[in-house]
């Protein structure tokens, strides 16, 4: 019996499905807001979820690859299988695919810049540039401790914001001040990420923050990023920045705090679960969010 997988299951693991409710926080946060404002438009909003969507994509491919190509990806490795080192996939078949998928948000974007011009295509080409750049080309930005900045820019600022401006046109205070708990969250995600690769980033000389400042240190970026994601959310309220039914987000609390559990008492394999549940943690923050607004 063949118990090797099929090639949509191949690709279905290189896609790495499970971070793609992260990636689609931002986009549910903008569109919320914009909706609040009364510039919610059904078009641009799932064009730029899309877009979001495929970024993800084109990130969890591409760490695939040149992860491996770099040798950061070994036996010891702790995180879900990748397609590359399993040899399931040979690198230029993953390269390939990854052009695929960049090419796709190309499209997307292309709908957006018509409607919101140049300022788009910037962001757009940042954001590609980014995704790729992560653990490719000559200065991989997660090698060197820049993956945190990059995410918290690009999934939580860049998302937000530029979800709300391909809608209404400019970005209100708000989306600016909301895209903060968004993106500290999600960065979150990659703090996990990294407290589990730990040690085999070290080995491979990928200095990751959690290679710079150790376990504790990691698990304080973690509880950080979080904490400051739920308490800022009354300060925005009395600031006016938001209504009070946007406080409605704290009921995602106990997903937090389940998922922090893991993180403060777990290591290894074992944080794939605080990994998932960090990312479903950001995107229920975001649409009890908005269900805090229709209120």
């Amino acid at each position: 019996m063949n118990d090797k997988p099929n090639l949509f299951q191949i690709w279905w693991l290189a896609i790495r499905p499970r971070t793609l409710p992260a990636a689609a926080s931002g986009v549910a946060m903008g569109s919320a807001l914009a909706w609040y404002d009364g510039s919610f438009r059904w078009m641009p909003a799932l064009a730029a979820l899309m877009v979001a969507l495929l970024l993800q994509i084109a990130s969890n491919v591409a760490n695939d690859v040149f992860d491996f190509e770099r040798g950061a990806d070994t036996a010891e490795r702790m995180g879900p299988l990748r397609v590359t080192q399993a040899g399931l996939l040979s690198p230029s078949q993953v390269k390939r695919g990854l052009m695929v998928v960049l090419a796709l948000a190309v499209v997307f974007g292309l709908y957006l810049a018509a409607l919101r011009g140049w300022t788009v295509i910037w962001i757009g080409a940042a954001a590609i540039l980014s995704a790729v750049a992560y653990t490719g080309g000559p200065y991989p930005l997660g090698y060197h401790g820049l993956g945190d900045i990059f995410v918290f820019i690009f999934f939580g600022l860049a998302a937000v914001a530029g979800t709300y401006y391909v809608q209404a046109g400019f970005v209100s205070s708000a989306a600016w001040w909301m895209a903060v708990p968004i993106g500290l969250i999600i960065t979150a995600i990659l703090v996990v990420n990294n407290l589990r690769d730990l040690e085999s980033d070290r080995k491979a000389g990928k200095h990751t923050l959690a290679v710079r400042f150790g376990e504790t240190g990691t698990k304080i970026e973690y509880v950080l990023c979080m904490g400051v994601a739920y308490l800022i959310l009354p300060f925005f309220v009395m600031m006016k920045l938001i209504p009070l039914g946007g406080l409605l987000a704290w009921l995602s609390l106990p997903f937090a705090l389940r998922t922090l559990r893991v993180v403060l008492t777990q290591k290894g394999r074992a944080l794939n679960a605080a990994l998932a549940g960090t990312g479903q943690t950001a995107f229920l923050f975001s649409l009890l969010f908005w269900l805090g607004l229709l209120l």
